[in-house]
């Protein structure tokens, strides 16, 4: 790789955009055939399915509802799940379109990475955007940027955020209108406030600089903002998404339990992959905005571990780290900006070079090593979600009654492939089961009364509710099998 060339703006030449465009769809398409090849195109995420029935039933009944008739507050990313509906408006969902919004967004980011690069490291002219093909090519935002979720978009939006914060950008408005979207992707978008605040604290000059910037922010913010709560709160009566206080209630467990040991796993999550490599360099940018004060780049890498430390007390860090991925492009960002100034400096003098080669080439191969790694990966988590849970929802919408009413755990597929009535055991469009969501015998008495026919879910889930219940479908899944886990069962719920 090529690291310096003789330019001297920011604009992208044509190799550059050929460069990126070509490194993101060769990492997608890497990604889909690996995953047809396994078992079958599909989501990775049960929950992708909840996005595409809500995008549905928006697109062909006019309704946020995740059953028609019944409107309910059960996304957590209103606006991905809006942006999906046009795919169904024009027929290309749920996958054509989903896929190419994965895309685009994963594009933007390599896109916008490699500018911030460039404006950050005045001396950083390459001839090739190896910070964008980095992006690219990274195995934790491609398997996001497929996965049918939120998660990348609201990366993009955060960073775009933290970025603007880093280079100086003083249109507070911006700011704020950015903040505000962010919030209609997922709730904790809520978090950019602090970085925004603490930029114009030591940024702005002055008090009367610093009440301009805050009332513009405000005003972007808070319309935005605003708009949201009120959404909610007319879908589902609460100012925030069912999933907001569903989610903090089934994990009261995981908040237990000692903090080193799930900071652990986060970091093992955050760590797997090129990343292990760039922490040094993340130590040395946050050293040197230190020496510097560079208050928007602290503001970021602040933000950057506030964020990954706050969904390490309140949500268990599985699923390849799914919650922290918004974080990841910030803190991959600080590790390579570091490799530049490093890699254009001269400290271990004549010896330089041999650093230079090994950071380097440590980067350089276990990108390439971890885009199979990657690849692999995904296609084993969308042909567990297929085998299992959309297998299963099918099976269901072919054999069971059409007045049966079915108990679930997990509703996405069920959602999208089946009809029937549905009561969430996790609480998504079924908030009244929230406050004893994880007490089984309180819920074996609340499906007696509701009149459960059938409930849905991994035995392992449920070991006291289906202790003694009768199987009436198993999906027999090899995938599951494999991992060394009971398949997704349908169960004959009997009421005393």
């Amino acid at each position: 790789m090529a690291f310096t060339s003789s330019r001297s703006n920011n604009n992208f030449s044509q190799q550059d955009i050929t460069s990126l465009v070509f490194a993101v769809l060769l990492i997608a398409s890497l990604y889909l055939v690996a995953s047809d090849t396994v078992y079958a195109i599909g989501f990775p995420l049960d929950d992708s399915w909840i996005h595409q029935t809500y995008a549905r039933n928006l697109a062909l009944e006019g309704e946020w509802a995740f059953r028609p008739g019944i409107p309910s507050a059960g996304s957590t990313s209103p606006l991905w799940s809006a942006l999906l509906a046009l795919g169904f408006l024009f027929s290309l969902s749920p996958y054509i379109w989903t896929y190419f919004l994965g895309i685009v967004i994963l594009l933007a980011l390599a896109f916008l990475c490699e500018w911030a690069a460039r404006k950050l490291v005045a001396d950083y002219r390459p001839r090739f955007p190896w910070v964008g093909i980095f992006f690219a090519l990274e195995w934790h935002l491609a398997w996001a940027a497929l996965s049918g979720m939120e998660t990348l978009l609201h990366g993009l939006i955060v960073t775009s955020v933290l970025v603007m914060l880093m280079t100086n950008s003083p249109h507070y408005l911006t700011l704020g209108l950015l903040a505000g979207l962010s919030v209609w992707v997922r709730p904790d978008g809520l978090t950019l406030i602090g970085p925004v605040g603490m930029v114009i604290l030591f940024n702005e000059r002055d008090m009367p600089a610093r009440f301009k910037a805050v009332l513009h922010f405000v005003i972007g913010f808070g319309i935005l903002f605003a708009f949201y709560l009120l959404f909610n709160l007319a879908i589902g009566g609460t100012p925030m998404p069912n999933t907001f206080y569903a989610k903090q209630a089934e994990y009261a467990e995981w908040q237990a339990r000692p903090i080193l040991g799930r900071l652990g796993e986060m970091s093992l999550q955050l760590l797997v992959g090129p990343s292990i490599v760039l922490l040094p360099g993340v130590i040395g940018w946050l050293v040197k905005s230190l020496r510097e004060r560079r208050w928007g780049s602290l503001a970021a890498i602040l933000w950057c571990f506030g964020y990954l430390f706050l969904y390490v007390s309140r949500l268990p860090v599985y699923q390849h780290g799914r919650y922290i991925m918004p974080a990841m492009p910030v803190f991959f960002l600080f590790g390579l900006l570091a490799l530049i100034e490093f890699d254009l400096g001269k400290f271990f003098k004549r010896y330089h070079w041999v650093m230079q080669t090994v950071w380097r080439g440590s980067i350089g191969m276990l990108v390439l090593g971890f885009i199979f790694l990657g690849a692999n990966s995904y296609a084993r988590d969308v042909a567990i979600i297929e085998s299992e849970m959309v297998v299963t929802a099918k099976w269901v919408a072919a054999n069971l009654p059409d007045d049966a009413l079915i108990a679930a755990h997990d509703i996405g597929a069920l959602g999208y492939f089946d009809h029937h009535d549905l009561i969430d055991l996790a609480g998504l469009i079924s908030p009244e089961v929230v406050p004893f969501i994880r007490d089984e015998p309180k819920l074996a008495d609340f499906l007696n009364e509701e009149g459960a026919d059938y409930l849905i879910a991994f035995p392992s889930f449920y070991p006291i509710l289906l202790r003694d219940a009768e199987v009436v479908f198993s999906t027999d899944s090899e995938f599951t099998l494999a991992f060394g886990e009971k398949n997704m069962a349908v169960y004959s719920w009997k009421r005393p």
